[in-house]
């Protein structure tokens, strides 16, 4: 049971108020979405923080200029961003949002109903996928849900992706849903899927993981496969076709660069802090740190 203290915190005022709630966002290179996300987050939650990773782009000016808290947090997962920025929220509940995601008016009145009851300590969301124009219904990215609702004293896992919150004692659920649009077009998604390979062979090859030949031909094909066939993608048509293919491509990307890492012989590319490939040796695995698909 919360304290009284805590429980006044979260205790929201009018209808039309904003809620008690600090929207923690981390960003990267965001200049074209940012200011809107800010925007939108400050209609219904009484603080922004806005956590930058080093973007070399016009989104800490944007994101000021819109009203946002910012802070400078380069060389750092985007968990490790989340975690910044709330260890710095005035709030007792905190919103872990990203610059392509937008709540739902279903979604803005039920946290206000959650605030009032204040039953668990954290509330996984749904995420509603847009994608080239439609909404990813098939798979996972229809059943896709995550924790971002919780109270500040809460961490995640500070991965480079697939960030997720620590275990939380009690989660419950809301049924409203996160607006994401993940990519603004096929260009801007196929620059995302080689940071994010990055990273995801990076995280493989620290605990130890070398790429064999079934990571590099079975995996991607059973992805394809599977989102095609199993999840029912082909009742899409071309767009399933095409979104199934770039769920392979995705995972073979993932491998490709772990075996680049595993290779001594072959000059490895680092990563610059907007993960593209740098001219560089990378460091031990160890060492290496970059803002944030898995195994």
């Amino acid at each position: 049971m919360p304290s009284r203290t805590a429980l006044e915190d979260a205790t929201p005022g009018p209808a039309n108020a904003r809620l008690p709630i600090t929207v923690v966002m981390p960003t990267l290179n965001e200049e074209h979405r940012i200011q809107d996300a800010v925007l939108c987050s400050s209609e219904w939650a009484d603080e922004v923080i806005v956590v930058d990773g080093g973007s070399k782009d016009d989104t800490i000016a944007r994101a000021e200029a819109a009203g946002a808290k910012v802070f400078r947090f380069e060389g750092n997962s985007i968990g490790a961003q989340r975690n910044h920025g709330a260890s710095n929220a005035r709030n007792s509940w905190v919103f872990a949002l990203d610059a392509d995601e937008r709540l739902s008016e279903e979604l803005k009145l039920e946290l206000r109903s959650a605030l009032n009851e204040t039953t668990h300590t954290a509330y996984r969301v749904r995420m509603r996928n847009l994608y080239l124009g439609r909404e990813r219904r098939r798979g996972r990215w229809g059943r896709d849900w995550h924790v971002r609702l919780h109270r500040r004293d809460l961490r995640f896992l500070e991965t480079r992706v697939h960030e997720r919150l620590e275990d939380a004692s009690s989660t419950g659920t809301l049924l409203g849903a996160v607006l994401h649009t993940p990519y603004r077009d096929l260009s801007h998604h196929l620059a995302k899927m080689i940071t994010y390979a990055r990273w995801g062979a990076l995280d493989l090859h620290a605990r130890g993981r070398r790429a064999t030949i079934g990571d590099l031909l079975i995996r991607p094909t059973w992805r394809f496969l599977r989102d095609y066939l199993f999840y029912g993608s082909f009742l899409d048509g071309r767009y399933g076709l095409l979104t199934s293919a770039l769920t392979g491509y995705s995972s073979f990307l993932k491998y490709a660069f772990l075996y680049e890492l595993g290779n001594s012989d072959v000059p490895q590319g680092g990563l610059d802090s907007d993960g593209s490939a740098a001219p560089r040796k990378l460091r031990p695995p160890g060492s290496v740190r970059g803002p944030t698909s898995g195994a």
